[in-house]
């Protein structure tokens, strides 16, 4: 950038990185030395109310052995129920439909296996081509269990373009035959916010079931669960909820659907009051723990807990304000300074169809990246030509974002991307 824009730019981005009210909190996080870290919708970084609760989990461990099953602070054996609770309150849940079990692949099985109920001219699934492949993977995995042929039973919407979806089609492809729809709540490369209400009441105007994938959206954004009238939902822990790798997941399960028995049942999913009664036959849990199978990863749950913290603190509405701002800043500076490079902007730019990252788009996607991470910008790689850039707003600033995008500029003005290969490999 000129030294001109370069001043503008920086004055510019401190003067928003003072009044942010959200400011306090980046330096309860680690953030790696001397590095702008943009990746936050893949792997959120560890914060200290995170660390002090692992810690404070494994004194327990280390001076209550078995004890802390029913001594630690809360009991062990309740820690699921209370992270559920924390939950709950951000996603806009009754905490008793709320379960924090598993991972999200799995839940999304857990739920198929509940809730999927296929009947003669009502057995197909409805997903789209653009989620996260994992969540397609189950879906035909549960399919052939069921003894149904994805090519017939799973209907995938297209993209028309490969990157957005119109929610149009989404609803178009509601037809009488479907039984129940697997939708991203945000695209995970484009970014794409989907109208969660609109296809919600779509569906339930045609009769079919219909839950969301909340991996790119919980902790970023506000929810309304039970104002939607949402059947279920189902999520990661370790993006914007920085509840470190490999993170517990988490479910929601309407009220309405507490009868159903659990499709893959465990000894967790036992009510409370009888489960150590050990009897050979379930007495599921009245609510959404009916939904859990084995026993939890307690040592899995406790950043989340710590990490809930954070985010209670924060108010997720002003979380979903800096956000908004930060990838609105983002894309004027994308325009301004990338665009006579060949860099385009592929996610939406309207608040209301906008997650949390800005997605790029070139044909050298993938060096860029690596050129990134050589100068300590940690940006994301999809493919097959998008960087995805996510500031998350508890720990990234204006002045970030300035400085990512200056650095991007800059590689691209000198071709210095062009010495790194152009294989993908491990670069996301």
């Amino acid at each position: 950038m000129s030294s001109n824009a370069e001043r503008d730019g920086v004055g510019w981005a401190t003067e928003l990185d003072a009044i942010d009210p959200l400011r306090e909190f980046r330096s309860r996080f680690y953030l790696p030395p001397d590095t702008i870290y943009l990746d936050g919708n893949s792997l959120g970084l560890l914060s200290i109310q995170a660390e002090e609760a692992i810690l404070r989990l494994l004194n327990e461990w280390k001076h209550l052995g078995v004890e802390g099953w029913l001594d630690g602070s809360p009991p062990w054996f309740m820690l699921a129920e209370s992270v559920a609770a924390d939950t709950a309150a951000i996603i806009g849940a009754s905490a008793d439909e709320v379960a924090i079990a598993n991972s999200t692949t799995v839940n999304l099985h857990q739920l198929l296996a509940t809730l999927f109920q296929p009947s003669l001219g009502r057995d197909v699934i409805l997903a789209d081509s653009l989620n996260f492949p994992s969540d397609l993977y189950a879906i035909n995995s549960h399919l052939t269990l069921r003894g149904l042929d994805p090519a017939r039973h799973l209907r995938s919407v297209q993209s028309r373009d490969g990157l957005i979806l119109d929610e149009n089609d989404l609803v178009s492809a509601m037809t009488g035959d479907v039984a129940i729809a697997v939708l991203p709540s945000v695209l995970y490369a484009s970014g794409q916010l989907l109208d969660i209400a609109k296809l919600t009441a779509a569906a339930h105007d045609r009769g079919l079931l219909i839950g969301f994938d909340l991996s790119h959206s919980i902790g970023l954004m506000p929810h309304s669960l039970d104002e939607w009238d949402v059947d279920f939902a189902f999520w990661c822990s370790y993006k914007y909820l920085n509840g470190g790798p490999g993170a517990t997941g988490g479910l929601y399960l309407n009220r309405r659907h507490f009868d159903r028995p659990p499709g893959l049942a465990g000894w967790f999913s036992s009510s409370k009051s009888s489960q150590f009664d050990m009897h050979p036959v379930l007495d599921p849990a009245p609510d959404a723990g009916r939904l859990h199978i084995g026993t939890p990863n307690i040592l899995s749950l406790a950043p989340i807990e710590g990490s809930l913290q954070t985010v209670r603190e924060a108010g997720i509405d002003r979380i979903r304000r800096k956000s908004l701002d930060l990838t609105a800043y983002l894309m004027r500076l994308a325009d301004s300074e990338l665009k006579q490079y060949g860099v385009t902007i592929a996610n939406p730019r309207e608040e209301c169809h906008r997650g949390g990252h800005v997605a790029l788009t070139h044909p050298e996607a993938v060096r860029l990246c690596k050129a990134l991470k050589a100068e300590r910008v940690i940006p994301d790689f999809r493919p097959p030509n998008i960087v995805r850039l996510a500031p998350s707003p508890l720990y990234i600033g204006f002045e970030d974002c300035f400085r990512a995008v200056s650095t991007l500029r800059t590689i691209l003005e000198t071709g210095a991307h062009l010495k790194f290969p152009a294989e993908r490999g491990l670069v996301a």
